[in-house]
């Protein structure tokens, strides 16, 4: 094997054998290079084919996570049969996991967090045990992720509008708080809204601005995070978890085995995925920053303004807007009217047309029907009226002395009773009401009798005296 450092190549050779003999390749090592060139050399010909791969260094090594006791599993006893592929061995009653096939799917978890940071989507970290609370909030900051470290709060994924409400109204309190209507409120009111607020940051403060369902769920113990899991397997969204040996793999996309007990564990894995979405958020940033601003934006800002309707009791328009003299006015003929003129030139000689027609076959129909429904209905009528009236006749001269007999007693009865009460009751809050109302009227009223009678008596005098020149 040689290596080259202008170009950052190196080299490796495979034999490829005779076709019942298997493939015998050779060792190829993880250098700075990401490309790799390899000689392929027949075996007959020994003629060497220059063909190019690319291999990545993996995210992490055996060392590392031998380490942080990553390859440690439960007890035998508690193991779960769909963990075996993953299992590398039994030790003093404990299994074992390999850690080749960790490394392998840690990078492939890596990959898809990495790609999902890169399109701009969220990620919701979830593990509430105590060992992991703090190592994902930390790590779900840094990448700025949103995560859940305490109660699963039920229904959040599939009744997502309803958390949404509540991460609504803590913003609503904090914006009470900032434009001062917080103080306004009564002591009472206010810890009571403040308790409230603090449970809510303590439930769905790290899921504030998980403004959609997220693109993807990381989990730590699916057993213990078993409801997360049944929400996202609901609405298909990705699950990518780090599964022990007593979990179930099956519902997961994409397995991590992997010791989900030890905190160095956890704090490994957790790292690397997150330098990965970190990885992904930088390449988007640098990406929209190569593509400059958007074309259409460009396009707003270099039109000019137009005017705009102000609303009513809005702020004026503060851009100024020129505007060409008026050197003519054209009225324009409404389009409805427009419109209407070619409809009447076609529907009115239709109707002239039709309407005398139908007026004749309407009319004969109508006179040979009609006598023919009377002459139908009238015997009818005169058949049934006297059956209705034997009937009911009988029925009301029976029912209407019994009905006189029991309520005429019960009126009688309580005629006076009523009398007695409502009667005085009725003179007790009445009257006194009168007197309160006629005793300013008659104030008002006799002040004005007093100013009309002397005018009344000069409008008299004047009437009586004769008027100059008609004197005999």
């Amino acid at each position: 094997m040689g290596s080259n450092v202008e170009d950052q190549t190196h080299f490796c050779y495979l034999y490829i054998l005779p076709p019942r003999k298997a493939l015998k390749i050779g060792i190829v090592r993880y250098l700075t290079a990401d490309i790799q060139r390899v000689y392929l050399i027949h075996y007959k010909t020994i003629k060497p084919i220059n063909y190019q791969i690319t291999l990545k260094m993996p995210r992490t090594n055996f060392e590392e996570l031998l380490e942080a006791g990553v390859h440690f599993g439960h007890l035998r006893r508690k193991w779960n049969p769909k963990m075996a592929p993953y299992i590398f061995m039994e030790k003093n009653g404990i299994h074992i996991i390999d850690l080749h096939k960790t490394v392998v799917k840690i990078d492939e978890a890596a990959g898809v967090m990495k790609q999902l940071a890169y399109s701009g989507r969220k990620i919701l970290f979830v593990a509430t045990k105590k060992q992991a609370k703090e190592i994902v909030a930390e790590a779900a900051k840094a990448a700025g992720m949103p995560y859940v470290t305490e109660r699963w709060p039920g229904g959040m994924l599939t009744n997502f509008p309803t958390i949404r409400k509540a991460v609504k109204k803590m913003n609503t309190i904090d914006k009470m708080i900032t434009d001062g209507t917080f103080e306004t409120l009564a002591k009472r009111e206010r810890l009571q809204i403040t308790r409230q607020r603090a449970k809510l940051e303590k439930n769905l403060g790290s899921i504030a601005d998980l403004n959609r369902l997220p693109a993807a769920l990381f989990v730590v113990d699916i057993q213990k995070e078993m409801n997360a899991v049944k929400e996202a397997i609901r609405l298909n969204i990705p699950i990518i978890a780090m599964v022990d040996t007593c979990c179930d793999p099956t519902p997961i996309d994409f397995v991590i085995p992997a010791n989900d007990d030890a905190a160095k564990s956890i704090d490994l894995i957790i790292n690397v995925l997150c330098v990965a979405i970190q990885e992904g958020t930088n390449e988007r940033k640098l990406e929209k920053d190569k593509e400059g601003p958007d074309e259409y934006q460009i396009e707003r800002e270099e039109a000019p303004l137009q005017r705009r309707r102000m609303r009513k009791g809005g702020p004026r328009p503060t851009a100024t807007v020129e505007e060409e003299p008026i050197t003519s006015v054209e009225v324009e003929e409404p389009a409805v009217a427009v419109a209407e003129k070619p409809v009447a030139a076609v529907v009115e000689p239709v109707v002239a047309i039709v309407e005398p027609a139908v007026v004749a076959v309407v009319e004969p129909a109508v006179a040979v029907v009609e006598p023919a429904v009377a002459a139908v209905v009238e015997p009818i009528v005169a058949v049934v009226e006297p059956a209705v009236v034997a009937v009911v006749e009988p029925i009301v001269a029976v029912v209407e002395p019994a009905v006189a007999a029991v309520v005429e007693p019960v009126v009688a009865a309580v005629e006076p009773a009523v009398a007695t009460v409502v009667e005085p009751a009725v003179a007790a809050v009445v009257e006194p009401a009168v007197a309160v109302v006629e005793e300013p009227a008659a104030a008002v009223e006799e002040p004005a009798a007093a100013v009309e009678e002397p005018a009344v008596q000069a409008e008299s005098k004047t009437a009586t005296k004769p008027a100059p020149g008609l004197l005999f």
